[in-house]
């Protein structure tokens, strides 16, 4: 067989302009739109929150970020499309406290796998929850909440937007560290749950702030506990639930970006570093604001071990609880 033979200074020539064009092309990223995932309706604190910051992303790298929301199946419809997509920099999704840390022990089988089929790029924001009752209930402290519920066992209920959300997460956690035997309710939506806490069908939950303020601000509800370890700058004389109580308790509604396994370690850095400058954006934090959000910025590497955590604590508070998997 006839073997070519490349001169050892035409062999060194095309490799140093092989490296030259594969630098440019990195520099060149992203040449054309970036589409972002949202796992979630349009509409909601995880597609307005993550719309704010993709603006702010898009500007800092030169080009348009398409959101395209892919709700259903607990955000496991929008993550197959994600991991399914090419690895090059240009399809990326939101990833959440739900999508990549509860699911994991809250099904019996996901559709993905969170450290093979992804990869992380950053944390963008940290939302909590707030504990609220009836406007009419009797109950006006943490400490009412949990004398009442250790003098009836078994008879207070609270409810939540389906199993493994943070308002029902957050609940048996609250259930779990203060020792108190209450029933959940498990509601299609939040707003079907906030609707019978208003009118007396439920004796409390935990509501996502940007859901609770508006209602608190009305009359409609009363604020007892927000879910952070301080308080928010829009419930001021609210106390958080470990201050008022109930030692170590902290619930985070967090959500970040992430990208296919595979997608090439600049592209990754290079997203990091525009979230980093968004998140640092005054207009970007008075927005998160607004819904209660604090911008949360994390490397690559914090973010995956910020994943892994929450999905040791969330599993075995699902043990703890005795929480059916799903299928």
């Amino acid at each position: 067989m006839y073997t070519l033979t490349i001169p050892k200074k035409i062999a060194i020539a095309i490799a140093g302009l092989s490296l030259v064009a594969a630098t440019a092309a990195q520099g060149k990223y992203p040449e054309h739109p970036i589409k972002f995932i949202v796992p979630s309706a349009a509409g909601g604190s995880p597609d307005v929150l993550s719309r704010v910051i993709a603006n702010a992303i898009a500007q800092d790298v030169g080009q348009s970020i398409i959101v395209e929301n892919k709700p259903g199946a607990a955000g496991g419809i929008g993550i197959v499309a994600l991991k399914d997509s090419k690895a090059d920099g240009y399809t990326v999704g939101y990833g959440n406290i739900n999508t990549l840390s509860v699911n994991q022990a809250l099904f019996k089988k996901l559709p993905y796998d969170v450290d093979q089929d992804l990869t992380p790029v950053g944390q963008m924001f940290s939302l909590y929850n707030v504990l609220i009752v009836p406007a009419q209930s009797d109950i006006h402290s943490v400490a009412d909440l949990l004398k009442k519920a250790k003098a009836e066992p078994g008879k207070l209920s609270y409810g939540a937007s389906g199993v493994g959300t943070t308002g029902h997460m957050g609940g048996e956690l609250f259930k779990s560290l203060a020792k108190i035997d209450v029933l959940f309710v498990p509601y299609n939506s939040g707003p079907a749950a906030l609707q019978d806490l208003i009118g007396g069908r439920l004796d409390y939950m935990f509501s996502n702030s940007s859901e609770a303020v508006p209602l608190i601000q009305a009359g409609k509800v009363r604020g007892l506990g927000v879910s952070s370890l301080h308080r928010l700058p829009l419930l001021p004389d609210v106390p958080t639930v470990d201050e008022a109580g109930v030692k170590g308790y902290e619930t985070i509604s967090w959500g970040g970006i992430v990208a296919p396994a595979g997608t090439p370690a600049e592209v990754i850095t290079r997203l990091n570093k525009s979230l980093e400058k968004a998140l640092q954006d005054g207009e970007v934090k008075k927005s998160l604001a607004t819904f209660g959000a604090e911008a949360s910025y994390t490397t690559p590497e914090q973010f995956k071990d910020l994943i892994d955590s929450q999905a040791k604590k969330w599993a075995s508070i699902i043990e703890e609880a005795g929480i059916e998997k799903l299928d």
